[in-house]
């Protein structure tokens, strides 16, 4: 029995998956096992991940397409480890981000989440996320309020975090009716349950802009959280509350975009004291000026400059 399981997503990745296994695979701690999950790729990277076929590396193949939140869960259901993590096909561990986990969860035993730090990747340029993590020393380690920290970008993503089956023996597992942000509904009710511990340190390599990156995508036809469901919640938890007005916030300004009228009943419930100033001047403004904003990001990005409304 591995003392982790390393989940890797597979669907049309082939110019990323040799590297993303490699990065694994050069951990400094080697207690894990790998299940690469192929959820019906229609080019070589199931071939590419074959290769990698060992003891330690199993590949399991679906025999459809099922989306993320499928595959996740037959990497769940298929761990033969109490620690499960993830890693996208397209992006990359330093190698000391197991050991980092393991000290997490030798030094704080109340928890069952484990997360840390993590860089994204914009083509030539590298950025430190604006997600809170600013706010604490360099160096820290410790458990940490989610909600209440977790109002910019994420404290942690999905290939910088580790979760104890217990948590999904207690709160279910992905939801396979979302395909868009399936990760934030499975993080609230997480983080409701049990307690996160969470290292500064930057063990985690997030590239922005790779091909098929489904954060990239329209919201168009896509099944997105209901944060609605949580609203029993919410009213007795204020960090919650602001934490869910921010991604409603989010989410509200991206449908905003795609001109999805949906971005409405997004916003209809937040309370405009949760959001700064930029954010609900943000929300006001017209889909096109929104896009114009967007490309503007991006070009500023090219030159080295982020901006943010975090």
């Amino acid at each position: 029995m591995a003392f982790f399981t390393v989940i890797i997503p597979l669907y049309n990745k082939e110019k990323y998956i040799k590297n993303a296994i490699e990065s694994v695979l050069d951990q400094t701690f080697t207690d894990f096992e790998i299940l690469v999950i192929d959820d019906f790729s229609s080019d070589k990277s199931a071939v590419i991940a074959s290769k990698f076929e060992s003891e330690k590396v199993q590949l399991i193949y679906h025999e459809k397409n099922c989306g993320l939140s499928t595959t996740r869960n037959s990497g769940i259901k298929k761990a033969n480890s109490n620690y499960i993590t993830f890693l996208d096909a397209d992006d990359l561990w330093k190698p000391t981000f197991l050991e980092s986990i393991f000290q997490l969860i030798q030094n704080f035993p109340e928890a069952r989440i484990f997360g840390t730090n993590y860089e994204e990747i914009w083509d030539t340029v590298i950025k430190n996320p604006r997600n809170g993590s600013e706010i604490l020393p360099i160096n820290f380690t410790g458990y940490i309020n989610f909600f209440k920290i977790n109002v910019k970008q994420g404290i942690y993503n999905h290939g910088s975090i580790c979760f104890h089956k217990e948590v999904y023996e207690k709160v279910g597992f992905y939801n396979e009716k979302i395909n868009f942000s399936e990760d934030l509904d499975f993080n609230i009710r997480a983080n409701y349950n049990f307690k996160l511990a969470y290292t500064n340190s930057i063990q985690m390599r997030y590239f922005m802009q790779t091909e098929n990156q489904l954060t990239q995508s329209s919201l168009l036809n896509k099944t997105i959280p209901d944060f609605d469901t949580y609203e029993n919640w919410e009213k007795t938890n204020s960090d919650l509350k602001k934490y869910l007005d921010f991604e409603r916030y989010v989410l509200g300004k991206r449908l905003k975009k795609n001109n999805d009228l949906r971005w409405k009943k997004m916003i209809a419930t937040i309370d405009s004291r949760n959001l700064n100033w930029k954010q609900n001047v943000l929300l006001k403004m017209p889909s096109l000026v929104l896009n114009t904003l967007d490309k503007l990001k991006l070009f500023l990005l090219k030159l080295g400059i982020k901006t943010s409304t975090y």
